[in-house]
C-alpha cells in the first residue's frame, strides 16, 4: 500500500517522541520493580491504569487524530494515547521502545453468532447496555458450538509489516505479534445465552452445562494448539490483563522465538458471572475446567470482577496463579489474609469514586490505604489496577489526581 506523506511524518513525529520516552532510564528501574512483584519479592506496591474513558479525555486537542488512512490512525491513537498517559497519570506505566503490529490470523471461533440489543446512554462512550438473546433452547442446540480454525494470512501479514517499517524504522523497532491467551469460558457463554438464563441452566440443566464446558475447553486447547504449531502466538508480553507481566520466570527453556509455546506465556482467566454461586458450583462448573487450560500455561492471571476473596480454596486449584484480582467489591482482609505471600494481591481500586459528584480525595486515599495495611498485615505482595473507568464525570484531572494519591500511598513506608 502507498502510504500517505503526511501521515508517515505525522506518525514519524509522534513515534520520536515515544522512542525518547522509551530511552529513559526509569523505563528499566519500572521493570525491575515489575519482575520483582511479579516473583513475589516487591520493592513497593505497584500502580497501573489502564481501561480508560478515552471520550472524555481530550480536552486540550492532544488526542485529536489527523492521519487520513484507517491503519495509520490505528498507530496514531496508539502513540497519542501513550504520550497522554505519559504526561498526566504515568503511574507505573513502562514505555516500550517498539510498535506491534498483529499478525493477520484468522479463528472461526466457537461458531456463534451474538445476538442482542443495546441500549446508549452517551454515543460518544464505546461502554453500552446489552441484552443477549437464549441461542441455547434445546439439547441440539449444543452442536452449535464448533471447533476453532487457525489460519494465517502471510501476504496480509507481510503487508502490514512493509508499511510498519516504513512508519517506524530508525524511530521504533518493528515486533510482529501473534495471539494474545485468553481462556474465559463465562464471558461467552454470557453473550450466547444471557446471564439470568445461563445461571438458571447450572440448576435446572447441569448436565447440558457440563457438556457445554467441556466442548470449550477442547474448543480453547485446539487452538492453543494450532497457534502454537504455526508460530501464532505473541511473543514476551509487558501486560496481562492490564498487570505489568515482566518476569524472570517466563519464558521456559528451550523457548524459540519463532514458534512460542503456551508454557512460554501469560494467560488470564476469569469468571465474572459466577460471583454469586457457591464455591463447591464455582469449583464444578468453573476450577475444574480452567485448570485444564491453564496447567499448560508458564503463569496464570485470574480474576477480574468477581469477588474471589471467599473462593480462595478453590482459586488454589488452578495451577500456576501468579496474580488473583481483588475487586472492589470483595472483604479485603479476608482476601489478604487467603492470599498471604503465594500470589499477588491485584487490587481493583473502584473507579465509581472517580465518576461522582463530587471527587473526594479523602475516600480515594482511605481506599487505597486500607488495601495496603491490609497486605501489609498479612505480608500479600501489592499491585493497584484502576480499570472499568467507564466516565469521569466529564473532569479528565480526576485521573491526574487519582495517579497522585496512589503514587503517594505506595511510596509512603
Amino acid at each position: 500500500m502507498m502510504l500517505i506523506k503526511t501521515d508517515v511524518d505525522i506518525i514519524r513525529e509522534l513515534a520520536a517522541r515515544v522512542a525518547h520516552i522509551a530511552a529513559l532510564p526509569v523505563q528499566e528501574e519500572k521493570r525491575t520493580m515489575w519482575r520483582r512483584l511479579n516473583s513475589l519479592q516487591p520493592v513497593r506496591p505497584m500502580v497501573m491504569i489502564d481501561q480508560v474513558c478515552w471520550h472524555e479525555m481530550n480536552t486540550g486537542g492532544e488526542l485529536s487524530l489527523q492521519c487520513s488512512d484507517r491503519e495509520c490512525r490505528c498507530y496514531e491513537e496508539t502513540l497519542r494515547r501513550t504520550l497522554y498517559q505519559w504526561k498526566h497519570f504515568p503511574v507505573d506505566m513502562v514505555v516500550e521502545r517498539h510498535v506491534k503490529v498483529p499478525k493477520a490470523i484468522l479463528n472461526s471461533g466457537f461458531g456463534m453468532n451474538i445476538m442482542e440489543e443495546t441500549a446508549v446512554s452517551d454515543p460518544s462512550n464505546s461502554v453500552v447496555s446489552h441484552q443477549y438473546e437464549n441461542q441455547f433452547q434445546t439439547e441440539d442446540d449444543l452442536e452449535k458450538i464448533g471447533m476453532p480454525a487457525i489460519s494465517h494470512d502471510t501476504t496480509e501479514t507481510r503487508r502490514r509489516l512493509e508499511d510498519a517499517h516504513e512508519l517506524f524504522d530508525g524511530l521504533l523497532d518493528v515486533v510482529p505479534w501473534g495471539a494474545e491467551p485468553y481462556g474465559s469460558f463465562w464471558d461467552p457463554i454470557s453473550q450466547w445465552m444471557g446471564v439470568e438464563a445461563a445461571l438458571y441452566m447450572l440448576v435446572d440443566n447441569p448436565d447440558f452445562m457440563h457438556r457445554l464446558l467441556a466442548r470449550m475447553t477442547n474448543g480453547y486447547l485446539s487452538a492453543f494448539d494450532q497457534l502454537e504449531a504455526q508460530g501464532l502466538l505473541c511473543g514476551h508480553q509487558s501486560l496481562i490483563h492490564c498487570t505489568g507481566a515482566y518476569t524472570d520466570a517466563l519464558p521456559a527453556a528451550g523457548y524459540n522465538p519463532a514458534k512460542p509455546r503456551t508454557k512460554d506465556l501469560w494467560i488470564f482467566g476469569l469468571a465474572q458471572m459466577l460471583a454469586t454461586v457457591s464455591p463447591d458450583m464455582f469449583k464444578e462448573f468453573e476450577v475444574d475446567y480452567a485448570r485444564r487450560i491453564c496447567e499448560r500455561f508458564g503463569l496464570v492471571y485470574y480474576g477480574c470482577c468477581d469477588p474471589l476473596d471467599g473462593k480462595m480454596a478453590e482459586v488454589r486449584l488452578i495451577p500456576n496463579v501468579r496474580k488473583i484480582s481483588m475487586s472492589p467489591w470483595v472483604n479485603e482482609e479476608r482476601g489478604a489474609a487467603e492470599i498471604r505471600g503465594d500470589y499477588v494481591y491485584s487490587r481493583k481500586p473502584n473507579p465509581a469514586f472517580l465518576a461522582t459528584n463530587h471527587f473526594s480525595e479523602e475516600q480515594i486515599g482511605a481506599d487505597l490505604l486500607a488495601s495496603k495495611k491490609a497486605c501489609e498485615n498479612h505480608g500479600c505482595p501489592l499491585e493497584f489496577i484502576l480499570k472499568d473507568i467507564s466516565t469521569l464525570n466529564h473532569e479528565p484531572d480526576r485521573l491526574s489526581e487519582w495517579a497522585r494519591i496512589a503514587m503517594k500511598v505506595v511510596r509512603e513506608i
